[in-house]
């Protein structure tokens, strides 16, 4: 008896239908399980999985050969959510099994020898898929079936062992489908954050230019010696960025469903996404990619923070993958066997030694590095990378006794309300302006159409280029912040003080920093 059962393949960030056809039959000869239409390793392994299960709970087979065909046969199947469907299409197959209207139906899930359901990778995008194509029930591994339920209009099933599915269809066991209240699970948690930037004491101008960062979705870079806090407050930024909209938060869940990154009580991730590599991490680790596709960090940082601690450490082709991305908010992702493109629109947030030693302008350390030393370790960070990081701060360490003395604070809660007032007024400003939702995006054409310096402004910022050598390249890095700053205090057009304190943040582009 032939038998079809639908599940699902992971294309990228993409699910797509696959029909898995079982047949049996008697050719006179030895026994054999086939698996056809482009499977990898883990797909034909299936098969003693499927074997050892069905053996184990009683599903002795009679005397025949099995061939399974995933179509289409054109597209590569990878991964072990396989397993749960061919293991049902074996049984509906052999006749133990027997399930009205197949068609409605969409499984997923790994097979363990004993018949247990493990989970799988990527559920949230075969969720969404199966509620698209207009399935009525999708059956998945009990640990994925909160992430799945969070799809409305589509009965999830959460199944512990194949007995279960077998039960079911044969009426001796009724199964509850999972459910999810996705709106009051996320809203709950939206504003739960484990670091709060009422535990910085001092640090008032890196704290604000961690606000203006924030507040423009600018990305930004500390520069300062060691144990000066520059890792403890970049863990704290995600507490006064904007809270994650749903469809970002869909949109993030499904990136980190396919890494497989969520939990078991996981539905929606509710805060933006704080990733902190390594400077170990290689090219393909960060951007993605692989012979098994695998979204990089970059993309696992998806509408939140990309952290790059002690960034001339990581090495220099690395970091140089990073400029495309950084330009244009998606990543294209070329192999031999596949091209996809996701998106990775997120804040660097860069830290760094002053030079090798790390004490180059310390307070009451001295530095040993010459400053030629000091020019060969900031050249580790390319110009057209700097150019795409619109702050560039020093931080200066805090005495003891200024640390002992001073008092709690100011609450994240307090700095995140000025963000959002800043943020809403870039929203209403390029609401009509495609892909451009804050002042970082911002085209050359758009700087000249939304910021306009007043002629006090223009006079000062032409002054300080000529004064402190700054290049070209940092003009419109200036114009940007300021106008971040003119939103955060509600003016409508850039003044001189917007100017002063956007130049502040150029340190980096002064000719002579390193002497």
């Amino acid at each position: 008896m032939l038998a079809k059962i639908h599940s699902a393949a992971l294309q990228g960030l993409e699910a797509h239908p696959i029909l898995v056809e079982v047949d049996n039959y008697d050719d006179g000869k030895q026994t054999k399980f086939t698996i056809v239409g482009l499977p990898d390793n883990a797909v034909k392994e299936s098969q003693e999985r499927v074997q050892s299960a069905l053996r184990v709970n009683g599903y002795k087979a009679p005397f025949r050969s099995v061939v399974v065909n995933l179509a289409p046969a054109a597209m590569r199947k990878e991964g072990t959510g396989f397993d749960l469907p061919v293991a049902i299409g074996v049984l509906v197959s052999y006749e133990f099994l027997k399930i009205d209207h197949p068609e409605r139906y969409m499984f997923v899930g790994e097979l363990g020898l004993k018949g247990d359901i493990l989970p799988v990778k990527g559920i949230l995008p075969i969720s969404i898929k199966a509620r698209q194509l207009g399935y009525e029930a999708l059956f998945v591994p009990e640990e994925n079936a909160r992430e799945a339920a969070v799809v409305n209009r589509l009965k999830v099933y959460g199944i512990k062992h194949l007995t279960d599915i077998v039960s079911f269809f044969s009426g001796i066991q009724d199964l509850q489908p999972t459910l999810v209240n996705t709106r009051e699970e996320f809203y709950s948690r939206l504003f739960t954050f484990p670091f709060d930037f009422d535990e910085v004491k001092g640090q008032e101008n890196v704290k604000r230019a961690f606000e203006v960062a924030a507040a423009g979705g600018h990305n930004i870079i500390l520069v300062g010696s060691p144990g000066c806090g520059k890792s403890m407050m970049a863990k704290r930024l995600p507490s006064i960025l904007p809270p994650l909209t749903l469809s970002e938060s869909l949109e993030t869940t499904q990136i980190h469903s396919i890494a497989g990154k969520l939990q078991k009580e996981d539905t929606l991730i509710s805060q933006r996404p704080f990733r902190a590599p390594h400077h170990t991490v290689s090219d393909v680790a960060l951007v993605g990619g692989g012979n098994v596709f695998m979204p990089g960090e970059i993309c696992l940082a998806h509408n939140g923070v990309l952290f790059l601690d002690e960034l001339p450490e990581f090495s220099r082709s690395v970091l140089e993958t990073l400029r495309q991305p950084l330009e244009d908010r998606i990543i294209t992702i070329s192999r031999a066997r596949y091209t996809f493109t996701l998106p990775c629109s997120f804040m660097l947030v860069a830290s760094m030694n002053p030079c090798p030693c790390g004490y180059h302008h310390h307070p009451t350390r001295k530095c040993v590095c010459t400053p030629a030393q000091i020019q060969r370790y900031m050249n580790k960070i390319s110009g057209p990378l700097m150019d795409r990081i619109d702050i560039q701060v020093e931080v200066e360490s805090v005495p003891f006794e200024d640390i002992a003395k001073a008092p709690k604070g100011e609450p994240s809660a307090s700095i995140r309300q000025r963000v959002l007032n800043a943020r809403q007024i870039q929203v209403e400003r390029y609401k009509n302006e495609k892909g451009v939702h804050c002042n970082a995006q911002m085209t050359t054409s758009l700087l000249q159409k939304y910021v306009q310096p007043d002629p006090p402004a223009l006079s000062l910022l032409r002054t300080a280029m000529k004064k402190f050598n700054l290049s070209a390249r940092a003009y419109d890095r200036i114009l940007k912040v300021s106008r971040t700053i003119a939103d955060l205090e509600g003016a409508e057009q850039v003044q001189s003080q917007h100017i002063a304190e956007a130049i502040g943040y150029r340190n980096l582009d002064r000719e002579g920093w390193a002497e």
